[in-house]
């Protein structure tokens, strides 16, 4: 079986974790400190805050921002439940807007239109290695926190994902670009909002009690291991382009419709998502698909699980609808060869004839 994902550990991450373990320090200790320091240089920021969680990330990241009861935040529906949960936590209510039909990102025209007084900051996460419209959404004036789970190393515009939002937030989860197991960061050339994030982790030993600060500090382990793949994340990179190339070059467009990548910007995919063809979009068709080609030895899944608003029974996302009948996630990671990708390729199309 080919699965869907799978994380690319080495010799460097085992000598790391290793190190670690043989220092005796696996709380939070020096190594933390040294891969803050190291994602904060490779974005160009003036630093960063390591916590337990992507999710947790963006939950200090609202705190930072001062958002909580009557506040609302704009994100997507189209998404994991991780930013709506992060919301619902600090108190405020998530405001769902539409994507965009092509890249699967926010649609900056509904965003605008989603604004109230209200209104205190914008999620934005760059789905599956695609960075958001950026440019529009910063135009609008709300404050931005970019979720860069997703796609570290890609480039909107000349510039690079992670530098735009007042706030950033990576997840180093197992399946994610850059994997320490578990684990997250908000970076910032902001050092107030750093500090916010920093006084709500530092939950014990402070000059008084908080009660929004709690213990969501990462480990020395996992650390060690962000920091052996944050050294390895160029080649990483470097190995997606190929089998996204490859795939351009094997999936025929009578079948699928392939990532649209805007001009000016660079993908650093994440995810190699498609669209199947109408008569395969019925959810019972479409399960049916999955299981066929799960059968040959390929897994293959849908790339967000259920968009928020049909949790929440709310009309009118057409995009997102469309995008949770049509898109499947291929298997894409530095693992994977130019030949594995041929026979995935070869399978897909197969069991559409």
């Amino acid at each position: 079986m080919i699965p869907h994902s799978r994380p690319s550990l080495g010799p460097e991450e085992i000598r790391a974790v290793t190190d670690v373990l043989r220092s005796g320090q696996v709380a939070e200790g020096p190594a933390v400190a040294q891969f803050e320091r190291g994602m904060a240089a490779y974005l160009g920021l003036q630093g960063g805050v390591a916590v337990s969680s992507g999710t947790v990330a963006l939950e200090l990241a609202l705190r930072a921002f001062g958002v909580g009861h009557g506040d609302n935040v704009i994100l997507p529906s189209y998404v994991c439940s991780a930013p709506w949960l992060a919301v619902q936590r600090v108190g405020a209510q998530a405001r769902l807007v539409d994507i965009d039909p092509e890249t699967y990102n926010l649609d900056p025209q509904k965003v605008r239109k989603a604004r109230t007084m209200r209104t205190r900051a914008v999620i934005v996460p760059h789905l599956f290695g695609l960075p958001a419209d950026l440019t529009t959404l910063q135009s609008i004036g709300i404050p931005i926190i970019e979720d860069c789970a997703q796609t570290l190393g890609a480039i909107e515009q000349g510039r690079a994902v992670g530098t735009v939002g007042q706030l950033t937030v990576c997840s180093f989860y197992a399946t994610k670009l850059l994997c320490a197991g578990e684990g997250g960061m908000v970076l910032s050339n902001d050092e107030a909002l750093l500090e916010r994030v920093r006084e709500l982790r530092e939950y014990d030993q402070a000059p008084s009690l908080n009660a929004a600060a709690f213990n969501c500090k990462m480990t020395d382990l996992q650390a060690a291991l962000g920091l052996a793949q944050l050294n390895r994340l160029g080649t990483f990179l470097e190995q997606r382009a190929i089998l996204a190339s490859c795939y351009r070059g094997c999936l025929s467009k009578d079948f699928f419709h392939l990532p649209f990548v805007p001009p000016g910007t660079t993908h650093s995919y994440y995810r190699f998502v498609v669209r199947l063809p109408k008569g395969v979009q019925a959810p019972d068709e479409m399960t049916a698909y999955l299981s066929r080609v799960a059968h040959r030895g390929i897994q293959c899944r849908k790339p967000v699980f259920r968009p928020l608003h049909r949790y929440l029974d709310l009309p009118d996302f057409p995009s997102s609808d469309e995008a949770d009948a049509a898109a499947i996630s291929l298997p894409i990671y530095p693992a994977l060869t130019e030949e594995d990708v041929g026979r995935i390729a070869q399978i897909l199309q197969e069991e559409l004839q």
